[in-house]
């Protein structure tokens, strides 16, 4: 059986499959499609398509890839699509080789993730506590802070929260991660606190809406975008903005800058890798293990900054 005429029904009928079997998260999927589609376009440049694409052509696009100056990462998730996409190929009976199978890529270089310390952390949050165009603004600033640095979720999870998993002065939050996992997660006083107070002010904010004839939002920070809550994009944009008002270093500051934070001061108090890892919903405890050395280099700056020996000559 041969493969779709069309490269992109190839990449529509991979991405589908993705889906169904394995669950794959709309994130992924996208970064699959980004891939792929820069994959057609290198092909079709050269007069060649996926049915007929050998592993010169995958090692020639790598080559091009690199002569663009793209990243070692980027470099390296673009051949591992077009190996998924080629092992789906050749179980489907598309292909009856599966080009891209020896092709080693050139790996990724493991970086240290960027992290903030307690005190640049406590600047956002005060920050959060002041900057918004209106008190409605400020209750979900500081709410959103607070989860983020307590709970230590991912963007997408924190965002997409449903107000039912926050009701009730939760000591525990649900959360669902990757590929539709759950767990929980304990909070601290400060962001139930926060949390309490603002759940109060968007029901005040939701019963306006009804009372003019408008649906009630299922989302702990609603918007009124296609998605219907706060977009990573705009938190992202918010964060930014935290970070000037608060005196921190905007290039030091993302939504994941938080989540090292509360995993490398978890670490650095005394918690266990295991529980970090269950608490950040980390599959294998290797992907956690990389705050050890995050806080190993941090206690080298220590000890050559501060300790007295450091300034001798």
């Amino acid at each position: 059986m041969s493969g779709p005429a069309d490269m992109m029904r190839w990449i529509e009928t991979f991405l589908d499959a993705q889906a169904a079997e394995l669950d794959a998260s709309e994130n992924t999927l996208l970064a699959y499609a980004r891939d792929l589609k820069s994959v057609v376009a290198w092909l079709e440049a050269h007069g060649k398509d996926f049915a007929g694409m050998h592993r010169a052509d995958i090692e020639d696009y790598l080559v091009s890839c690199d002569a663009e100056g793209l990243a070692q990462a980027t470099r390296a998730r673009r051949l591992s699509a077009i190996k998924q996409l080629f092992r789906f190929a050749y179980e489907e009976g598309w292909r009856e080789d599966n080009p891209a199978i020896q092709i080693k890529g050139p790996g990724r270089q493991k970086s240290l993730p960027k992290t903030l310390s307690v005190d640049e952390v406590d600047r956002l949050m005060g920050a959060a506590q002041t900057h918004g165009r209106n008190q409605i603004d400020r209750l979900r600033n500081t709410c959103l802070m607070e989860l983020l640095y307590a709970t230590g979720m991912r963007v997408s999870e924190l965002v997409s929260l449903p107000v039912a998993a926050a009701r009730g002065d939760p000591r525990m939050l649900l959360i669902r991660g990757k590929g539709d996992k759950e767990r929980m997660v304990p909070l601290a006083p400060s962001a139930r606190d926060a949390l309490v107070v603002w759940i109060d002010a968007r029901d005040a904010e939701d019963e306006l809406k009804e009372a003019n004839g408008g649906d009630p939002s299922k989302f702990l920070f609603p918007s009124r975008g296609k998605l219907g809550h706060l977009t990573r994009h705009r938190f992202y944009a918010l964060i930014k903005e935290l970070a000037v008002v608060g005196g921190v270093s905007p290039d030091k500051v993302t939504p994941h800058t938080l989540r090292h934070a509360f995993a490398t001061h978890l670490l650095a108090g005394g918690a266990d890798l295991r529980a970090i890892q269950t608490l950040l919903g980390h599959a294998d405890i290797s992907t956690t293990e990389i705050y050890t050395h995050v806080l190993d280099e941090r206690l080298k700056e220590l000890v050559l900054e501060k300790h007295p020996l450091a300034n001798e000559s």
